[in-house]
């Protein structure tokens, strides 16, 4: 098995120590990074694929993450100066009035795996913490809005209404969360909405290579 292959086996299986050698190895090879990191975003759709139908949970997503995650620190100093390789920025957050973050945590890997810089707000962000968090860093593509409670779904709208209007563009907002359906993501005005944290990763990109 090439060792690029190696790699993206053990993404999906989470081996976490294994991953970052894999890559070196596969760089010494001759890989462009820009392959490997495919490689491993390729990894992580089938890890994506298998938690959206049931057959793993979050605990194997989130090894799945961190393999990728620990790989990617390999190749960060390949990829610097390589547009190809980077989306642009991606400002996430679960809205004001809602305090979980596995779910927001686990689409903020899986979406920096795919080739963006993540600026992750944490937890009750206001829709003006966002709007800062745009005028604040360079070439922000995507911004993901999260919500897990029902109760906060009003909250959700605003964030994309402010969002929306505020003057700035450039970017697309893509939202989801326990509650969140395709239609209400419609409803509100987001240019996406993800199920999961897998399908998170490919719809952003898809979104932003739109553009």
């Amino acid at each position: 098995m090439a060792k690029i292959e190696e790699v993206k086996a053990n993404v999906e299986k989470g081996k976490t120590k294994l991953v970052p050698g894999l890559v070196q190895d596969a760089l010494d090879e001759g890989n462009p990074a820009g392959d490997i990191l495919q490689a491993m975003v390729e990894g992580m759709g089938v890890v994506g694929d298998r938690f959206s139908s049931g057959e793993i949970f979050v605990p194997e997503m989130l090894m799945a993450a961190k393999a990728m995650s620990k790989g990617v620190d390999v190749l960060k100093p390949h990829m610097a100066g390589s547009s190809s390789t980077s989306l642009g920025t991606c400002v996430i957050g679960t809205v004001k009035g809602d305090l979980h973050d596995i779910g927001k945590n686990l689409v903020a890997m899986m979406v920096e795996s795919a080739g963006f810089t993540m600026v992750d707000l944490g937890v009750d962000v206001p829709a003006e913490k966002f709007i800062d968090a745009i005028k604040a860093n360079e070439n922000v593509t995507l911004v993901a809005c999260s919500g897990l409670l029902t109760t906060t779904m009003p909250a959700l709208k605003d964030t994309v209404a402010t969002l929306k209007s505020c003057g700035l563009n450039g970017f697309k907002v893509i939202v989801g969360g326990a509650p969140v359906t395709e239609a209400f993501a419609d409803e509100i005005g987001a240019d996406g909405y993800a199920p999961d944290a897998g399908s998170a990763a490919v719809i952003a990109k898809d979104l932003v290579n739109a553009a």
